[in-house]
C-alpha cells in the first residue's frame, strides 16, 4: 500500500533543500521557540558576529589574506597553476591529507539523472569563486560564505532546487572522477563522504546511492563512506544498522536541515545506536547565516552540550567548529574530550586561536566539497601552520588526528 504524502512535511523538507527560498521559510518551524532555545539575544549575536568579523578582517596575526578566486591562491608558495590553468599543490612537504567533510553531487526527491562516474572539463562548485575571470574576492580571514554575493547565494538556492526536481548543471560536475582529480591536485589521499537524510516521502536514498557509487567505482581506498538518518524517521535505527553493516563509519546529522535540537530526548536512541555500532557522529554545528531563519534556532552551541555530556565515549565531530558561532562552540568542545573540531569555513585568525587553545589536538581538516574548492581550506591550514614549531600540528590537522579518530 502506498502511504499518503504529508503535504506540509513534503514542502517543509523541500524548503530546507532549497536553503531558504520562499517555499522553505516559515514552514516546519512556524511556532515561536522557547526563549531558552532561541531568543532576541541569539538573533542579535549573529548580526554582531558578522559585523565584528568584517571589521577585524586583515588585522589579525596573518594580515590581509585576500585573493582573486580559488585560482588566486596560486600566489601562495604551496600552489601554482598548471598548463590548463588548474590550481595544484606542488609542495611535496605538505602531508597527504584526509578530508573529513566531503559530499558528491545530489539527486534526490524526483531523482533527476546524474552519473556520478562522469568526468567533466571543470568542477562547478556550489559557491564557485572561479566562475568569473578574475575570480571573486576571496578573504581567508572571514567565515567562508561571507565571501559570496547575494547573486551567488541565489544561484546556490536555484541549484539546490534543481537537485531534487529537474537536475542541476552543477551537480553533474560534482562526481567521483572530478573529486578524485581535485584530491590528487591538492595532495588529499582520502575523503569522508557525508550524505544527508532529508525525510522526503520518496527519493531520499543518498546514503545507499553514494555507497553503491563508491563500490561500483572501486574507490573504497580513497573514500570513507558515511551515512545519515533522519532522527524522526520511524525506522531510523534499522537504517543505521544496515548502513553500519555495509561499511559506513560516520553518521552525518544536520540539526538545521533536519529540524531537530541535538539534545532532544527523542534523538538519544540515535546516539545510543551509533555508540553501539562503533560510528562517529558528525554534526553540522552552529549557524552559517545562510540557512532559513526558521531553522537557525536548532544550531545554537548550547544545544549540543547534552549530547556530548550524555555520551562521553561517543566521538562527535563539530562540523565547521560552530560556523559563525565559533567562539561559543570552541568553549563547549574544550569541556568535552569526545568533541572534535571540523575546521572547514573558519578564517585564519580563528584557526590560529583554536590551535592556541587545543595545541592542534582534535582538529580535523575538512573542505565541504563541492560547495567549495579543496584549496580554500587547505590554504588556511598551511598559512596558520607556516612556522617550524607548528610542523607537527600541520600533520595532525591534515591527517594525524583523523587517523587516530578512525582507528
Amino acid at each position: 500500500m502506498i502511504r499518503p504524502i504529508n503535504r506540509r512535511r513534503f514542502l517543509s523538507t523541500l524548503g530546507t533543500l532549497i536553503g531558504g527560498s520562499a517555499i522553505g521559510l516559515g514552514l516546519g518551524s512556524c511556532s515561536r521557540p522557547d526563549p531558552d532555545r532561541y531568543n532576541e539575544a541569539d538573533i542579535a549575536l549573529l548580526r554582531t558576529q558578522r559585523e565584528r568579523e568584517l571589521a577585524r578582517s586583515g588585522k589579525g596575526p596573518f594580515g590581509v589574506q585576500r585573493y582573486k578566486g580559488y585560482r588566486g591562491l596560486a600566489e601562495l608558495p604551496w600552489f601554482e597553476l598548471d598548463s590548463r590553468g588548474r590550481l595544484r599543490c606542488v609542495d611535496e612537504s605538505v602531508p597527504e591529507a584526509i578530508d573529513f567533510h566531503c559530499h558528491f553531487g545530489m539527486s534526490v526527491l524526483f531523482k533527476p539523472e546524474l552519473d556520478l562516474n562522469e568526468r567533466t572539463e571543470r568542477v562547478r562548485h556550489l559557491l564557485d569563486c572561479d566562475a568569473t575571470d578574475p575570480g571573486c574576492d576571496l578573504d581567508l580571514d572571514i567565515y567562508i560564505n561571507g565571501n559570496f554575493t547575494d547573486e551567488a547565494l541565489k544561484e546556490l538556492r536555484y541549484q539546490s532546487i534543481a537537485q531534487g526536481l529537474w537536475g542541476s548543471d552543477y551537480a553533474r560536475t560534482q562526481t567521483i572522477p572530478n573529486l578524485l582529480d581535485e584530491m590528487d591536485a591538492m595532495r588529499v589521499e582520502k575523503a569522508v563522504i557525508l550524505p544527508i537524510a532529508f525525510h522526503f516521502p520518496f527519493g531520499d536514498d543518498l546514503p545507499e546511492t553514494w555507497l553503491e557509487a563508491i563500490e561500483a567505482t572501486n574507490t573504497r581506498d580513497r573514500f570513507i563512506p558515511g551515512t545519515s538518518v533522519h532522527p524522526r524517521h520511524r525506522n531510523a535505527i534499522e537504517r543505521l544498522e544496515k548502513s553500519a553493516r555495509a561499511g559506513a563509519r560516520v553518521l552525518k546529522l544536520h540539526p538545521t536541515m533536519q529540524a531537530f535540537y541535538p539534545d532532544e530526548p527523542e534523538v538519544m536512541p540515535i546516539y545510543e545506536a551509533a555508540e553501539r555500532l562503533g560510528l562517529i557522529v558528525f554534526f553540522h554545528s552552529g549557524r552559517a547565516g545562510i540557512e532559513p531563519e526558521s531553522r537557525q534556532r536548532y544550531a545554537m552551541p548550547r544545544h549540543y552540550e547534552g549530547a556530548l555530556a550524555n555520551f562521553p565515549d561517543l566521538p562527535f565531530v563539530l562540523g565547521h567548529s560552530g560556523a559563525r558561532d565559533a567562539d561559543a562552540m570552541l568553549e563547549i568542545g574544550l569541556r568535552h574530550e569526545n568533541a572534535w573540531f571540523g575546521v572547514h569555513g573558519q578564517g585564519v585568525t580563528h584557526l590560529d586561536r583554536m590551535i592556541d587553545r587545543t595545541g592542534g589536538e582534535r582538529m580535523l581538516f575538512g573542505t565541504d566539497w563541492p560547495f567549495y574548492h579543496l584549496a580554500a581550506t587547505l590554504a588556511k591550514v598551511l598559512i596558520v601552520t607556516d612556522r617550524p614549531e607548528r610542523t607537527r600540528i600541520r600533520h595532525a590537522i591534515l591527517r594525524g588526528n583523523a587517523e587516530r579518530l578512525l582507528a
